[in-house]
């Protein structure tokens, strides 16, 4: 079998691994991929025409090459190709693909839609309102709040579209950011503005095959971009965010006001399993949120969803006892999730993915190894070059930094490129999240230890991670 994962990051570079484990696989190519694609036996960066594909957006290109490599199976990793109909585009082509179709990913390109439709079934989601006026956003915000508000943009950010503020003065600055200022382009024609809930947040991905509804694993996120502590590093990043110097006493005094903002980030490390999610916890998940979303999306929209299915979880406690309660829908799996979940997968992924192919995923087992995975995500950090100080990931960063240590690291713990280039000296930096870097053991305390040992071995310029993944911390 040959396969094709359509992904760029170190999520891609997880369920590649993953396929290459498999005795049915004989090759797997990854689009675009990265330098560290190749980390693995039997992957590789697909090319066509001598080049390599130019990003997840060139869906003609991907499916021109699927065709030309006579692709057994795709595997589609982020939501965008998918929004874009690369699932419908390699179907007409007799290609099977794991991903929904593009009618089914408006579960998670409009979070607006999402609600209204979460709400009309009746899955527990916190108190909402959507606008697609800013003044009307602000007016309602002004009403009903004094702190703990959300704000997110409607369509696809990149998962960098939510902003959970602790004030009206901040949230209002978020709506003008999405809204007004158009920071996410289209994607903040509309906002949903909803309550901060106060619980414990889950990364549960299922998988369906249009009928039945299985666990696909869970993991617990960090998404801050500093430890609650990093004052240094917070410093560094408002230096460079603002052009403006702040002494280390001006930060600590913002800090004690509440007013250090810590943003949100696509992820900067995660725990699989999750600590607190039990078989109790995941199978109240399944009947209440999953399974309903499935069944009613067929009945109600008349659309059947194939593939991942990741609703993020925060489970609040109502009545004493613990109620799962839908912050958004994806489609498609979580990142850094997947690369702390895919290294506990001992069922065979291409068994699996073709059970969902053929509508057999009933009788299909999905085992995940009872160890822990800790990943921690090496970012670009403040860094000051010929442009000044930038404030590093997930604001502007610098890229194309030397990296040492990678080999060594590999040998300690299991290696995700997220953003690195293979060149003639080695590797280099392309983006915000550079490295993945997993450890894994019987307990979280001895997989963090592996991580972070592993961790130890790197370095390039501005490089930057949390000390506290697979702490009990707040997020």
């Amino acid at each position: 079998m040959k396969v094709l994962v359509v992904d760029a990051g170190g999520r891609g570079n997880a369920i590649a691994h993953a396929f290459s484990k498999s005795d049915r696989v004989k090759e797997i190519y990854v689009a675009p991929g990265n330098g560290g694609s190749e980390f693995f036996e039997k992957c590789r960066l697909a090319e066509f025409n001598g080049a390599k594909i130019p990003s997840i957006r060139a869906v003609d290109t991907i499916v021109k090459f699927a065709k030309m490599m006579d692709i057994d199976l795709a595997y589609i990793g982020p939501e965008e190709p998918l929004s874009l109909g690369i699932v419908d585009r390699l179907e007409e082509e007799g290609i099977p693909a794991i991903g929904p179709k593009k009618e089914a990913t408006i579960l998670e390109s409009s979070k607006c839609w999402a609600k209204d439709f979460l709400r009309k079934i009746g899955v527990p989601i916190p108190r909402y309102a959507n606008f697609d006026d800013p003044e009307e956003a602000k007016e309602y915000i002004k009403e009903n709040f004094q702190d703990g508000i959300v704000v997110k943009a409607d369509g696809l950010a990149a998962g960098k579209g939510v902003y959970v503020c602790e004030s009206v003065d901040e949230a209002f600055r978020a709506v003008d950011e999405i809204m007004v200022q158009k920071k996410f382009g289209d994607a903040g024609n509309r906002v949903v503005v909803e309550e901060r809930l106060k619980g414990i947040e889950v990364a549960f991905t299922a998988l369906s095959d249009g009928k039945t509804v299985k666990p696909f694993g869970h993991a617990k996120d960090y998404k801050r971009a500093f430890d609650k502590d990093d004052l240094e590093g917070l410093r560094d990043f408002y230096i460079g965010l603002t052009r403006k110097f702040y002494t280390k006493a001006q930060i600590e005094q913002l800090f004690r006001e509440g007013k250090l903002i810590n943003p949100n980030t696509g992820g900067m490390g995660a725990v699989s399993p999750h600590p607190d999610v039990g078989p109790e916890i995941e199978k109240k998940i399944l009947d209440m949120v999953a399974e309903p979303i499935v069944r009613k999306f067929r009945e109600l929209e008349g659309i059947e969803f194939k593939g991942v299915l990741y609703p993020v979880i925060m489970l609040v406690e109502e009545g004493g006892e613990l109620v799962p309660k839908v912050l958004e829908i994806n489609v498609r799996d979580c990142d850094p999730g997947t690369e702390a979940k895919m290294p506990r997968l001992e069922s065979d992924i291409a068994e699996i993915s073709m059970a969902i192919i053929e509508g057999e995923l009933e009788n299909t087992d999905i085992k995940f190894s009872s160890d822990y995975c800790v990943a921690v995500c090496a970012v670009s950090g403040a860094l000051k070059g010929r442009e000044g100080l930038k404030p590093g990931y997930p604001a502007d960063h610098y890229t194309s930094q030397p990296i040492s240590g990678i080999e060594v690291a590999m040998k300690e713990a299991t290696i995700y490129a997220n953003g690195i280039a293979k060149n003639d000296g080695g590797y280099v930096t392309t983006g915000g999240r550079v490295l993945t870097v997993v450890g894994k053991g019987e307990s979280i305390e001895t997989a963090r230890g592996r991580a972070y040992s592993a961790l130890s071995r790197i370095s390039f310029p501005g490089m930057r991670y949390r000390k506290t993944i697979g702490l009990d911390v707040e997020e």
